[in-house]
């Protein structure tokens, strides 16, 4: 291990790696559940979706372990799944078979990008300082997803508002508190120096949430999204991989081809795909100190390819894009600095196949607590961006603040490069934008014009 992931040159252990690595699975496993929710919408099987979720996370996991040596888990990714099932699928009403080829040829263009290092130049060519604001945006973002998934934060007319504890106290009000205490758990664990603080109150929290179950105070409501605690053993067909895997290369996909239509379906992918790894990297790798004074990432080029390959591989399987974890970053901050974390996590995606029904049971109230600390330890960074030039700052600082309010880490860097081209070239700072950042610019706009 210590010749394949070198970890005293990185300073870790075998069981600082392996704590992280189940911290980082215990985070996502949530996926198991949610891609099949959302990917069946468009007539896949459920168990079929489930079998290939586990399986091209195990795929991501061990290439970016084995490839780039690095902490960061792949699975298939929230936002990209939805636009799959519900819009290419559903509002135009494509065949899944369809929408899984798009995602192979966007998997294809990614390995080719990042064997001819224009995406380790897209990486390398963002400021410093805006990377900086990725990061943070990247934790308040962490910590939103973790404030929703305990249903602490809710809708309302102020859009967002605090949850009401008194109204269905039993259902998602239970839930709201076992967070916030799993939440206090973390924070004393973490405040007290203890290994695996992240770990343990996810833990800490399901447990007490099965004692509320047993006791009453928390009551199984599926409508309210409230599901038992209790894990149980059911049968799975693992055979019903065979009813999607291969499936993006069937005639049917070409049946009712229209070029211009998969062409904006496939750059959509792409794009969504290509900024929420790049923002993912940034933001993780700058939490775990591993950006150079340029605010460069060693083997990058690695990673990239890792990711791109996973993503091709997750289409033949049966899955939507997958892409590296924003919730990698808990299995950071727990110490993980290797791919012998990713290894774990994989392996992990991997028994799940067996293990699903323990697996899905853990409620998101338990693991939210681990995302919004992660948000905490993130936005750190933002003391390491330079407020006193403002050409640098603002830039940062509307890119950190759009990621949590659009809900997407592209976005967030969309914006952040549109407005630091724009203010600095205004502002007569025109030579310290490097040639790539114009050509990003331009890109995004036009995204936003014609996508």
């Amino acid at each position: 291990m210590e010749k394949l992931f070198k970890l005293k040159q990185n300073g870790t252990t075998v069981r600082t790696e392996v704590v992280a690595g189940i911290t980082t699975f215990m985070t996502m496993a949530y996926i198991l559940a949610v891609n099949p929710s959302i990917l069946s919408a468009s007539g896949m099987d459920p168990n079929a979706i489930l079998i290939a979720t586990a399986l091209a996370s195990f795929v991501g996991c061990m290439a970016m372990a084995l490839l780039a040596n690095y902490p960061f888990a792949l699975a298939p990714g929230l936002g990209l799944n939805a636009f799959f099932a519900y819009t290419v699928c559903g509002t135009m009403g494509y065949s899944w078979k369809f929408a899984l080829f798009a995602v192979f040829i966007e998997g294809l263009i990614f390995i080719v990008l990042s064997l001819t290092n224009v995406r380790e130049a897209i990486f390398n060519a963002i400021p410093l300082q805006l990377k900086k604001g990725v990061s943070v945006g990247i934790g308040l973002f962490c910590a939103f997803i973790g404030l929703q998934n305990a249903k602490i934060v809710v809708g309302g007319a102020t859009l967002v508002t605090l949850v009401d504890f008194r109204e269905n106290f039993n259902t998602v009000g239970i839930g709201a508190l076992l967070a916030l205490i799993g939440l206090m758990i973390i924070a004393i664990l973490y405040v007290k120096k203890v290994k695996g603080a992240m770990l343990i109150g996810i833990i800490a929290t399901w447990i007490l949430g099965i004692i509320c179950q047993f006791t009453g105070l928390y009551v199984v409501n599926p409508e309210a999204g409230c599901y038992s605690l209790i894990p149980s053993w059911s049968s799975f067909d693992i055979g019903a991989i065979g009813k999607t895997v291969g499936q993006c290369f069937d005639s049917a996909v070409f049946a009712d081809f229209k070029v211009v239509d998969f062409i904006v379906i496939m750059l959509s992918f792409l794009f969504v795909d290509m900024f929420d790894t790049l923002g993912t990297l940034i933001g993780v790798a700058n939490k775990a100190n591993m950006l150079d004074k340029d605010g460069k990432l060693p083997r990058i080029k690695e990673a990239l390819l890792a990711d791109a390959i996973a993503t091709s591989a997750g289409a033949v399987l049966g899955t939507s894009t997958t892409t590296t974890f924003v919730e990698s970053s808990s299995g950071v901050a727990e110490g993980g600095r290797t791919g012998l974390a990713s290894v774990v996590t994989g392996f992990l995606f991997l028994v799940s196949l067996v293990l699903a029904p323990v697996f899905t049971t853990i409620p998101s109230f338990a693991t939210a607590p681990a995302l919004i600390f992660v948000g905490f330890l993130m936005i750190s960074a933002v003391v390491d961006i330079n407020f006193t030039d403002l050409t640098e700052a603002v830039p940062a600082y509307l890119c950190l603040l759009t990621m949590p309010l659009t809900y997407s880490i592209s976005e967030g860097i969309a914006i952040g490069v549109i407005s630091y081209v724009v203010i600095n070239l205004i502002s007569g700072k025109a030579k310290k934008i490097r040639p790539l950042m114009y050509i990003l610019a331009v890109l995004f706009v036009l995204k936003y014009i014609l996508l």
